[in-house]
């Protein structure tokens, strides 16, 4: 029995409750139809005292297709849970005020994204602005009196010509559209419409919302307040080379009477999320000095006010560190991390004594087991934050340090997992036959498992590369266990959660020893017994996508693969991917037309006359981070060779392919389907 289960059991009436249901019916696999149902917490924000917890509740609409997010709230004894607001749209972004008598919040109208107030004595809501572009970064003044954000101001795009007027009337062809900006579009939305994001200041009893700052840079994120309320600090890059240092990012104070702007860091590298000492004398923040290699770890550091006396706390924890907060006392800070596919909250003092101080923090990426989550600390040092297991995705936790054990506070999927069959996740620590190093990794047991069978393997390799997935809730992972198959998903060299020495293994040399890693490990697993050899497939997506095809240029081993979203040639990913600025030397030396041997080199475009595994080839028609061109050079490249395999292509689909729950569902049905086709009978 897992321990959220065991903990869900601890609660009172429960037991009753579970060991009832269990007798009167016998719980059944994890379905595709599932995916409906499933749900999750997201960004859970606890109350100054303590006493509350507001969070985004987000689930499935089965007839529109789409992830929803509603606002909940709940007492820190899980009691009364209950929706925020009757509005049924989607919220996100709760903010409580300082005094803990309202919530900020951003919501969808029929004028767009908006911020509204929701006051928890009367419980009556309503919207403060009414903004051209959508709100982020709320973040409430000191005082209460007003909030801060970031917003879009758009400007009129670029016209290289004067075209002549078009008789009234007449129906001419669209304007062309001109750009001459590094980033021109992104994955997930498209065209990036001319304009830059800005900090605002809204009075939080609604009006006008002011402009704090200018000049063709943009403002993300939430900026910080000062104590006094008359500054914000923020992590930007107002260099006059921006656009080209887009890794780079410093820290800025902003005088909100004068608009005076001072730069507080100033390094290569990226400075980011400061956290603003309670007495206001320290910012805390994390960033590194750019070494221009494949994977840097963020270091945290803190310096005064001002700018002076900037150091680096010796955590001796080789990890990267994120969303620094302090305690209230200004003695230490909280943080998140992860280690070896676990996602942590840590502590430290400010002379760099380090302590866990949970477990198990998540994210919202249900569909693969990848990571993130988020947390909220009180003055008291109670801790509200995402919480989860390979066999829940993320709930609402509590926790304090030197606590035995987070205590869930919800039970989102109880109604639905509780009655499923789910396969049994289990670690695995296996060594590369390339330099002994000891590699992690994961399996999922069909529901059932006998041990003196043989099942056929699968093999789900993560993208990135520079990434992880880890012991988290996969609806991926589970439908592909269901049908009857071993997954086996690794943390080959290049994953992030081992330290910056194996992340950056792959530096100049991807796809590089990591496939043997992966080899090494489906080597262990026939070791067990019950894996058929006759039957072993592999899949991935993104950088999965590469090392599958990589795979499958390099051994005849599989009896299928299925290529999702891949990068098959380096040149002509490098020169049309939204993100193509941002490989040359941090993945290979120089330009393509620099460096065309090597680029040649690791494309995986270069083993297709090696290729004789049955293939099918996936990607969304709307990716931009591996455009569909990557997968068609594969596609048509197999069936000039008389190579089977198909294309598949999935409408209105970016780079996150499985966006939308039907999309996950046609993800895995498609390449079980094509598995299926391919597997041998004993």
């Amino acid at each position: 029995m897992n321990a959220f289960l065991k903990t869900l059991l601890a609660i009172p009436g429960l037991m009753l409750a579970y060991g009832s249901n269990a007798a009167k019916a016998e719980k059944t696999a994890f379905s595709n139809m599932d995916v409906f149902e499933l749900e999750y917490a997201e960004d859970p924000r606890i109350s100054p005292d303590g006493d509350s917890i507001v969070y985004v509740r987000r689930s499935m609409d089965i007839m529109n297709d789409t992830r929803i997010g509603r606002l909940w709230i709940l007492e820190q004894n899980g009691s009364r849970h209950r929706k925020l607001t009757s509005r049924e749209v989607n919220e996100s972004n709760p903010r409580w005020s300082p005094s803990g008598d309202r919530i900020a919040f951003s919501s969808k109208t029929d004028e767009g994204s908006e911020i509204h107030i929701y006051w928890l004595e009367s419980g009556q809501f309503a919207r403060i602005t009414q903004l051209p572009e959508s709100p982020s970064g709320l973040n409430w003044s000191p005082d209460g009196t007003r909030i801060a954000f970031s917003m879009k101001v758009e400007e009129e795009g670029l016209k290289l010509a004067k075209m002549p007027k078009k008789p009234e009337g007449a129906d001419w062809a669209d304007a062309p559209r001109v750009t001459t900006l590094l980033k021109h579009e992104r994955d997930g939305s498209g065209y990036i419409k001319p304009g830059f994001s800005h900090f605002f200041v809204v009075p939080a009893e609604g009006g006008t919302a002011r402009q704090v700052t200018s000049g063709d840079f943009h403002h993300r994120g939430a900026p910080q307040w000062t104590p006094d309320g008359e500054f914000l600090v923020f992590s930007g890059n107002r260099n006059e080379n921006w656009e080209f240092e887009f890794r780079n990012s410093e820290l800025y104070k902003i005088d909100l009477d004068s608009g005076n702007i001072t730069a507080l860091t100033d390094r290569n590298g990226p400075d980011d999320d400061p956290a603003i000492s309670p007495d206001g004398s320290q910012i805390a923040y994390v960033g590194y000095d750019d070494q221009v290699q494949a994977y840097q770890i963020d270091h945290l550091y803190l310096m005064k006010a001002d700018g002076s006396e900037k150091r680096k706390l010796n955590l001796r924890l080789d990890r990267s560190i994120a969303n620094p907060k302090w305690d209230a006392q200004g003695k230490g800070l909280y943080f998140e991390y992860v280690d070896k596919g676990n996602g942590k909250i840590g502590y430290t003092t400010l002379d760099g004594k380090f302590e866990k101080v949970t477990d198990d923090l998540v994210g919202a990426r249900i569909s693969r087991p990848y990571g993130g989550g988020s947390f909220t600390v009180t003055d008291d040092g109670s801790i509200a934050f995402t919480y989860g297991t390979p066999y829940r995705p993320s709930d609402v936790a509590t926790t304090k340090r030197n606590a035995e054990k987070p205590r869930p506070l919800t039970r989102l999927n109880e109604d639905l997992l509780g009655h499923r069959e789910l396969g049994h996740v289990e670690e695995i620590w296996y060594t590369s036959t390339f330099d002994q190093r000891p590699i992690h990794g994961w399996i999922v047991r069909p529901p059932r498992f006998d041990g003196s069978r043989q099942y056929p393997l699968l093999v789900e390799i993560h993208g990135g590369p520079i990434s992880n997935y880890g012991d988290r809730f996969s609806a991926e992972m589970q439908l592909y266990a269901a049908a009857g198959y071993v997954v086996f998903y690794p943390n080959p060299r290049g994953s992030t959660s081992y330290g910056q020495e194996f992340g950056n293994l792959l530096y100049n040399n991807y796809p590089g020893e990591d496939y043997q890693d992966i080899m090494d490990g489906v080597d262990t697993l026939l070791k067990t017994g019950y894996i058929d050899e006759e039957n072993m497939f592999v899949t991935g997506g993104s950088a999965g996508g590469i090392m599958t095809a990589w795979i499958v240029g390099k051994n005849h081993r599989f009896r299928a693969a299925s290529v999702v979203k891949p990068v098959m040639n380096w040149i002509s990913k490098t020169l049309t991917a939204d993100n193509y600025y941002a490989y040359a030397d941090y993945r290979i030396p120089g330009q393509p037309w620099e460096n065309f041997k090597a680029y040649w080199k690791f494309s995986p475009i270069s083993l297709v006359g090696n290729i004789e595994t049955p293939t099918l080839v996936m990607v969304g028609m709307a990716d931009m981070r591996t455009p569909v061109s990557e997968a068609k050079q594969l596609y048509h490249a197999l069936k000039l060779r008389k190579v089977p395999t198909a294309l598949v292509e999935i409408p209105d689909a970016y780079h996150f392919i499985s966006k939308r729950p039907s999309q996950m569902i046609t993800k895995v049905e498609y390449t079980l389907a094509w598995f299926e086709k391919r597997r041998k009978e004993n």
